[in-house]
């Protein structure tokens, strides 16, 4: 495939690392490329470099989420790769495809050769493969597209711990962060309700891209009634998909869960928490009590808490 990847180089050694199945890589290559790409996705590219990945997505033109990913450079100035969910490869490329017309760039879905490792809790020496810090938060650590036969083999090298991919997604929960397809919905929820405007997904700096006016709007009114919360609960975690309820009103669905960290992560409308809060009415999802929780990250008005003077 005449890939070139960097090895990226880090300080203190991991303590985990895991193949995320769920994980696919799509490359985009070519003269065009990076203007390509640019033109279409919420990231700019131009800020995209061999040791700075972003994370962005490819929306409907009205402004729904078709596929979010992580964009990837390597050390070739026209290869781009994206790392995103692999059950949305097929409609990603094709999507991909539509918008190229006549530009010079090749679209090529890699997952049968490439996989997506993921390293957290510390931080490795180096890395085969193309390497790259977590851009939408630094606690969600390293990940690396490799040929999964050799995950093993790499994460020995990296110092690290090979476990499952529920380690990984026990890690992500905790963080509050939401994975598409469990926690919204693709082709029916924008960008702010799936936190990207707070996790680096979306640049309102940048020229145009597909749905940029609807998610400009929803970003300069501050209309986003809707988000993707953490929750916290005792016990098992609510089957992901049941009602979020307090008393006769339905605040939203509940996402994944998970009992390890007693942490999940709910679709919810935010006015109808911050009423539920000041009722003190307990939350209920599938007959489990649930409580949100504030992550860290979060920039946006939570419920029950005054709005910041302007």
């Amino acid at each position: 495939m005449g890939l070139t990847f960097s090895r990226s180089i880090w300080q203190v050694p991991l303590m985990k690392a895991a193949i995320l199945p769920d994980r696919g890589v799509v490359k985009v290559a070519g003269a065009d490329a990076l203007k390509f790409l640019d033109g279409l996705i919420t990231a700019d590219v131009d800020e995209v470099t061999v040791r700075q990945a972003r994370y962005a997505a490819l929306l409907m033109p009205q402004g729904k989420i078709i596929a979010d990913f992580i964009v990837v450079k390597a050390e070739e100035d026209d290869h781009f790769f994206l790392d995103c969910p692999r059950a949305l490869v097929p409609t990603l490329v094709q999507r991909l495809n539509f918008y190229k017309l006549r530009a010079k760039v090749i679209v090529e879905d890699l997952s049968e050769t490439l996989g997506v490792l993921a390293m957290w809790d510390g931080a490795s020496t180096s890395g085969p493969g193309l390497s790259y810090a977590d851009p939408r938060l630094s606690a969600l650590g390293l990940r690396c597209m490799i040929s999964t036969h050799i995950a093993a083999k790499a994460a020995s090298e990296l110092g690290a711990t090979l476990v499952d991919a529920a380690g990984y997604e026990a890690h992500r929960i905790a963080l509050g962060v939401p994975r598409g397809g469990l926690d919204f919905i693709y082709n029916d929820a924008f960008p702010h309700e799936a936190d990207m405007d707070q996790l680096g997904g979306v640049d309102f700096e940048k020229g145009c891209f597909v749905g940029q006016e609807v998610v400009s709007r929803m970003e300069h009114r501050g209309t986003a009634r809707t988000r993707v919360v953490p929750v916290a609960f005792d016990g098992p975690p609510p089957e992901a998909g049941v009602a979020v309820t307090a008393g006769n009103s339905t605040l939203g669905m509940m996402g994944s869960g998970s009992s390890a960290v007693g942490r999940g992560l709910a679709t919810l409308r935010l006015d109808r928490v911050a009423d539920a809060m000041a009722s003190e009415t307990p939350m209920i999802a599938g007959g489990i009590t649930i409580r949100p929780v504030k992550p860290d990250w979060a920039r946006f008005q939570w419920p029950g808490e005054a709005k910041a003077a302007e």
